[in-house]
């Protein structure tokens, strides 16, 4: 077989944050203090968000998963040492345990305006943290082909990020809530299976033509070819508690995407399954997280979540060592032990009764292992 180069699966990881105010553990408005503050330190890797307690980060274009892990610290770091200097806690988790939506504020921004014109109610309520990992593609062909098959592995890391167990002071039922609450939004979930990526410019454009978006930013898929860059852009997961299970869950997009890439140049596919069947292992996912079972399509049965995790891990055994992430792969197993962030949340309400807790364990768990 061939040498394969594994060298353009380069990193970009983005992060959502949320600015809360340390005497009612509520979100605040940090009146845009922390971005312009942030951007003296780091530039543009830290931007506003739509509602005005939402800080976002992004790292630079990684080469490996320790310049990930090194660059995404930095971010957590920084954000939270000039949070503290205004005298508010930064914490990251899928949703907020307890404050309203209605009570926040939105960013005045001619993007923003717009999307909250159009969409209202949808956008003004969609106060939720994610975590979108980029991943880099040799070319734009390349990447869609990807992209159809690491479909099927969304709602299996989804599972291992699921940490926003609560909304608007409710238990929800849910390890992932935050996905029900951007279901609102058009053009959501698991996407289509495109044969070219001329079929997908294709639907763009069409869309761009209609006045349905006036840019391919406004495609808000779990993932996409992304527009603009040579990158998969995966958009699923729940903003983790940790730097740790960050940096896992960008190891193991990064796996996937070598190891489907590994066996396209082996003249070999993965098999590739309908969004309705996906869909179905996604509402599991965001239910369940990794306490349940998701369904097998290969052997139409259903098994249990950690099981297929595991088979995951296997599936891309082999790609690992070109990647250099064994180590970051490896904390998995730590998540399956000791739980999601969702888990760990709910077992500190479950102990304590007390949401206000449960936004202090968030904030503690921020810069936890740096």
């Amino acid at each position: 077989m061939a040498n394969i180069s594994y060298k353009h699966f380069t990193l970009g990881v983005e992060e959502e944050y949320m600015v809360i105010d340390p005497e009612s553990r509520e979100l605040k408005s940090h009146k845009q203090k922390i971005v312009q503050e942030g951007q003296k330190i780091i530039k543009d890797k830290v931007k506003a968000e739509m509602h005005q307690a939402v800080v976002e980060v992004g790292t630079d274009i990684c080469a490996n998963i320790d310049e990930a892990f090194v660059d995404v610290a930095t971010l957590r770091r920084t954000i939270s040492g000039i949070a503290e200097e205004l005298g508010l806690w930064i914490g990251a988790s899928g949703t907020h345990p307890f404050s309203h939506w209605e009570s926040q504020l939105i960013t005045e921004h001619i993007r923003y305006n717009e999307i909250v014109n159009e969409l209202q109610e949808a956008a003004r309520s969609n106060l939720i943290f994610g975590l979108h990992v980029h991943v880099g593609m040799e070319t734009r062909e390349m990447a869609i082909h990807i992209a159809n098959s690491a479909r099927y592995f969304l709602p299996h890391i989804y599972a291992l990020s699921t940490n926003s167990p609560f909304w608007e002071g409710r238990k929800t039922g849910y390890k992932s809530y935050r996905s029900k609450i951007f279901d609102k939004f058009p053009r959501t979930g698991i996407p289509d299976y495109f044969e070219s990526i001329e079929a997908y410019d294709n639907y763009i454009k069409l869309l761009i033509k209609t006045n349905c978006i006036d840019n391919a930013k406004k495609v808000w898929w779990d993932l996409r070819v992304h527009p603009f860059f040579n990158t998969v852009e995966f958009r699923v997961c729940d903003v983790p508690l940790t730097v740790q299970e960050t940096i896992t869950i960008a190891a193991l997009f990064q796996a996937i995407c070598g190891k489907l890439y590994m066996l396209r140049s082996q003249n070999l596919n993965f098999m590739m399954y309908s969004r309705a069947l996906l869909n179905e292992n996604k509402w599991r996912a965001s239910r369940y997280g990794i306490e349940g079972s998701l369904i097998d399509f290969g052997k139409e049965a259903e098994v249990n979540t950690r099981v297929l995790i595991y088979e995951l891990l296997d599936f891309v055994d082999d790609v690992i060592p070109h990647f250099g992430s064994q180590h970051a792969i490896s904390h998995v197993h730590k998540i399956l032990e000791n739980g999601t962030g969702a888990d760990r949340q709910l077992k500190v309400y479950d102990e304590t009764k007390s949401l206000e807790s449960v936004v202090d364990y968030i904030h503690e768990s921020f810069l936890y292992g740096l």
